[in-house]
């Protein structure tokens, strides 16, 4: 699926007013849904038992405060006005801060990474490498290996809290927007009422998810938009109409006098006050969508102001109220005769909000699986014009499973607000941390500014992660279950897989091996093309040594294909193939790197083998003409037949026409980016980037009057090995992978044995084969059985 992604990689331009105001409207659907929503359950989770609501109304003074003072601290402040610039090329999220760090230190776990990506131009670096007086910060995360994997610990514990989000969101937006019905019946009927309907309407929503957000997402921003407008007039109304001096409790004071009041019960009960910010992650997460200026200026002038209204509202009538008949509760605030209406739309911002959090689970989901952290699922792109709306199975029907179930065993908001809030404070606790790396590595900022930035913000955040921790047997011990679970998951698979792949890396055979293989050996050279995954950048894989062993023949064109993450958002199609020779022009071997990036999805097969082979054709061209040049000016005709010694160096082929030996300019430096081969028209040439810095400056052109024998010859032998290129194109393609069986060596600990015997082995055998997630078709597979012991 060959999608647009100039948006995403291109250096973005100031946009226009009315561009952003767009951009804020469309992001009320996608980004504010579960921030929105949050009213129907904070105040009702908050005063759920630890404290209760008396004549003074300092109790409710006091929540109003802290729900006040929360929002404007966390979503504005931190978000708003800080994380938001954290962004890796426009995108945003946890996988974002730690591809931050990873570019700008060298912390990554991942083992195939390459100069050569440092080239790429998504790769750049926000400020420039420091000469002297290098960051302590940076230096002992480097030194230390433990620590690598403790920032990859940190990165999954927050992955793991947000697909916990994932479960508990829709269960606790859509039940509070259901209970609604509890002022329409009787308690008898509306006990037995609420469980089914929330059900339904979550078997419903799920149900739905491999349409594709983008079929009814116009729906989205519209019903966000008229929920806010509602919460907004309602909570002016209740101002207006009930305690027009609501907003003294608006001061800081009434949050000492709460917490003096109510001592450890109120302390406490601040696990249900931290509901009021569940949502504001996804500011930051779907930053990419979006832009830094639309999302502050929707929720500035928007969302903030509506929340506010929104608690001021209900505080008023509660100050009102003391001795409500029915519970406190959202709707207990509505007129009676709008309450119908403002039920309806309550329901719709529930499932809005619910979607937003399931797509985002998704994406994470396809963000740990680049990492190698997340076992091979099948990732389905729904549309062909919307990036990153993907559809994974077997997540979705999980995910339904498990929010009916938490619906089902809690059967209230007291208990999910819980669970819910544990997990919020948990990733925004992550967020925080990074955040606070990214100052100082890759901002390059003094320290002080970003311990000040922790201390402010995580000892907020840690007064209320602390108090969800006290519920924990009220519902908070759910998400540090999914978490454990989820975290045993990610950790096997990831440490298996760097096993995996070092087994590969001692094991793989020598190039001399591959050049020797012929006739005389018995080994036969069959029509077609043959594509061999692996996961070396370089080297001959086992697995085509164990291919050959057992079948004495391989095809007339051979291409070692890597299909690699790098950690960067996008990889620009135009620097995603890294092609280069492996042995001299005559054996038809050769070496592709396909590059993707955390956020970017993988091609279907046929686009996928038909660029590739046009790649490769345009490799072949680019390699000639390179030949004929060297050939002209240092007069060597063998130069062609040494380089069966090594690999050739590898180029990035890119995607416009090529034609003809063009007269062009090469400048290599050492600095860590591309080097780039300029064309005087985009319609005469494609653009080449030589990844091999070697500090020169070479200029160079093709005399065609000199020079027309030797070109007429080449051109001859170009035209030869495109002919044959093509004729195994017309034979067929056969995907060569290998079907792996790993097992802990002798001598292992018996955690190592748990985890790759029992743990490893498990997954591997009960989640989606390398040819689903490659997409491979079944009539053109060939596996090749593999043992590691690792």
């Amino acid at each position: 699926m060959d999608l647009d992604y100039s948006k995403c990689w291109k250096t973005p331009k100031k946009e226009s007013w009315k561009t952003a105001l767009l951009l804020s409207y469309q992001s009320l659907g996608v980004v504010y849904g579960d921030l929105s929503i949050s009213p129907l359950y904070v105040y009702k989770s908050t005063f759920a038992e630890d404290i209760q609501h008396s004549d003074s109304n300092e109790e409710i003074f006091g929540v109003l405060s802290f729900v006040f003072w929360t929002l404007t601290l966390i979503p504005l402040f931190k978000y708003v006005f800080i994380v938001l610039r954290a962004d890796d090329n426009g995108e945003g999220g946890t996988f974002a801060l730690y591809s931050l760090i990873c570019r700008h230190a060298r912390v990554s776990l991942l083992p195939n990474r390459q100069v050569a990506d440092e080239a790429l131009s998504t790769y750049k670096l926000e400020q420039p490498p420091e000469k002297k007086n290098s960051s302590r910060v940076k230096f002992v995360l480097e030194k230390y290996k433990w620590l690598h994997t403790a920032l990859l610990i940190l990165v999954l514990v927050g992955t793991c809290m947000v697909i916990g989000d994932g479960v508990l969101t829709p269960a606790i937006s859509v039940f509070s927007a259901v209970s609604g019905l509890e002022l329409s019946m009787s308690k008898e009927h509306h006990q037995y009422a609420v469980v089914p309907i929330t059900c339904f309407i979550l078997l419903c929503l799920f149900a739905l998810q491999h349409y594709g957000t983008h079929r009814v997402g116009f729906f989205f921003a519209p019903i966000v938009l008229t929920w806010l407008l509602c919460i907004s007039a309602l909570g002016l109304y209740n101002i207006i109409h009930w305690n027009p001096h609501i907003y003294k409790a608006l001061s800081p004071y009434y949050m000492f006098i709460f917490l003096k009041k109510t001592r450890i019960s109120g302390w406490m009960s601040l696990g249900g006050t931290l509901l009021c910010i569940t949502g504001s992650e996804a500011m930051f997460a779907d930053l990419g969508h979006f832009s830094y200026t639309a999302i502050q200026i929707a929720f500035t002038f928007l969302v903030y102001p509506a929340l506010i209204l929104a608690y001021m509202g209900q505080a008023a009538y509660l100050s009102q109220h003391h001795h409500s008949s029915h519970v406190i509760s959202f709707y207990v605030s509505v007129p009676a005769p709008v309450r119908w209406p403002v039920l309806v739309v309550a329901i719709l911002a529930s499932v809005v909000g619910s979607q937003a959090i399931i797509s985002g689970t998704f994406s994470i989901i396809n963000q740990s699986q680049s990492l190698g952290c997340f076992p091979r699922v099948k990732v389905i792109h729904t549309s062909d014009k919307i990036h990153g709306q993907i559809y994974i199975p077997e997540i979705n029907w999980m995910l339904m499973i498990l929010c009916i179930a938490v619906t089902i065993g809690f059967r209230d908001t007291k208990h999910m607000g819980n669970a819910s809030g544990l997990a919020v404070m948990t990733v925004m606790l992550v967020t925080t941390c990074l955040t606070s790396l990214v100052i100082i590595i890759c901002w390059q900022k003094p320290p002080i500014i970003a311990i000040t930035f922790l201390l402010f913000f995580g000892s907020i955040e840690l007064l209320y992660f602390s108090a969800s921790l006290t519920k924990f047997k009220e519902g908070a011990w759910l998400p540090i279950l999914l978490a454990l679970i989820l975290m045993t998951v990610m950790f096997v698979w990831h440490y298996a897989t760097i096993k995996k792949y070092e087994y590969d890396l001692h094991n793989k055979v020598s190039l001399e091996w591959l050049l020797a293989l012929g006739p005389s050996l018995g080994i036969a050279r069959v029509p077609g093309i043959g594509l061999v995954f692996s996961d070396l950048t370089s080297g001959i894989p086992a697995n085509f040594s164990r291919f050959v062993t057992n079948l004495p023949a391989f095809h007339r064109i051979l291409i070692f294909v890597c299909v690699k993450s790098v950690p960067v958002p996008h990889v620009p199609p135009a620097e995603r193939y890294l092609v280069g020779r492996v042995g001299p022009t005559a054996h038809r071997s050769y070496r592709c790197i396909v590059r993707y990036g955390y956020r970017d999805v993988h091609q279907d097969v046929h686009s996928f083998e038909t660029e590739l082979v046009e790649r490769l054709a345009d490799f072949i061209r680019y390699d000639w003409h390179q030949t004929n040049w060297t050939n002209s000016c240092n007069g060597d005709d063998a130069s062609r037949s040494n380089e069966s010694s090594s690999e050739s160096k590898l180029a990035v082929i890119g995607t416009v026409a090529f034609s003809g030996p063009p007269a062009y300019e090469i400048e290599e430096n050492v600095q860590p980016e591309s080097v780039s081969i300029e064309f005087p028209t985009v319609e005469s040439v494609r653009d080449v980037i030589e990844m091999e810095p070697v500090g020169k400056r070479v200029r160079f052109a093709i005399d065609d009057e000199s020079e027309t024998d030797v070109q007429t010859e080449v051109e001859a032998q170009l035209q030869e090995e495109l002919a044959y290129l093509y004729a195994a194109q017309q034979a067929g393609t056969a995907f060569i992978l290998g079907h792996s069986h790993v097992r802990a060596k002798q001598g292992s600990s018996l955690f190592k044995r748990l985890a790759i015997d029992f743990g490893y082995n498990f997954l591997r055998r009960n989640c989606r084969g390398p040819d689903v997630a490659l997409k491979v078709p079944t009539v053109s597979l060939l596996e090749v059985g593999m043992v590691y012991v690792v």
